[in-house]
């Protein structure tokens, strides 16, 4: 018969309890039963754990036994320790890759809310744009993504969680600020346009072509708004990635009711997320639900 770890918890609360009466009352068992689990730790091991019937002297064998028997029990309910905090979310690990407009926006209310239940649980968050997202989430380097523009990806499960508009961002002294009414996409074809990758999410022809007779292309949206501070050139963007900017840029909406940045929550097709993940992508959901902030619709809104 194998030795079984509640043979060694048994004896060890005998051996500290120095009577068969008190270990029997903190195992919650009858002292028979104890006894008859430390007569079966006995019989496998061929020797006496106890100088006597009255259990108050341990053997050489049996203060072996107990070193052996603390450490290991010790070690297991580490381990089961380990495993239902990690079931229940409270350790761990979560990778997580955004958007700069989201990272700036929305992630700072979900990680603080979200280590409030889970101080313990390891979060790794890297900021990029949304095509790098979704080969991030292809090739499983990270557990979640939230970016745009992984629709039609069968790799990847999307849930919305916003959307925004798209608009024109110059100068605050650009003379397209003195129009009172909706820009139109013609209306970038006398300016010098700064192409950027959120573009290609708005389908319409006048302004893709502008944007592929532009002479400049910026990717990342720190040095995008820096040239339209310094009137460079003008843009175009989601509002949100300039509504909570300071100083000389201006956000100018446009005519064009379709041309709206939807934003997602992204995983893996077919891959269980972890406990720790799924209670992010939880809290995400959250935040987004009831974050306010002009110029986008909710997921929990008018949908």
């Amino acid at each position: 018969m194998a030795i079984k770890t509640e043979m060694l918890r048994c004896f060890a609360t005998v051996a500290r309890s120095g009577n068969l009466a008190d270990a029997a009352d903190k195992l919650g068992r009858t002292p028979s039963a104890v006894s008859m689990m430390l007569k079966q730790l006995e019989d496998h091991l061929g020797a006496p754990l106890f100088e006597s019937e009255r259990k108050s002297k341990l053997t050489t064998l049996g203060v072996y036994t107990l070193d052996e028997a603390l450490r290991e029990l010790d070690h297991f309910e580490r381990t089961i320790s380990a495993i239902e905090n990690y079931a229940r979310a409270k350790s761990g690990f979560v990778r997580i890759a955004v958007v700069p407009s989201v990272a700036e926006t929305i992630l700072p209310n979900v990680v603080q809310m979200f280590l409030k239940d889970h101080p313990q649980v390891h979060i790794d968050i890297r900021d990029m744009d949304s095509a790098a997202v979704i080969r991030e989430i292809e090739r499983e380097r990270v557990d979640l993504g939230i970016a745009s523009g992984a629709g039609s990806n069968t790799q990847i499960v999307c849930e919305e969680l916003f959307s925004d508009a798209f608009g024109i961002v110059c100068h605050a002294e650009h003379p397209l600020t003195l129009r009172d009414s909706p820009l139109s996409w013609e209306d970038l074809a006398a300016w010098p346009v700064i192409a950027n990758g959120l573009c290609a999410q708005i389908n319409n022809g006048t302004l893709q072509n502008i944007i592929e007779n532009s002479k400049l292309m910026v990717r990342n949206t720190t040095s995008l708004l820096a040239l339209v501070r310094a009137d460079v050139g003008i843009t175009v963007l989601p509002r949100v990635v300039v509504g909570r900017t300071e100083g000389n840029v201006r956000f100018l909406p446009v005519s064009d009711p379709h041309a709206r940045r939807h934003i997602d929550i992204l995983r893996r097709t077919h891959t269980l997320l972890s406990p720790a993940a799924h209670a992010f992508q939880a809290m995400v959901r959250i935040v987004a639900g009831n974050t306010q902030m002009d110029g986008y619709t909710r997921q929990s809104g008018d949908r």
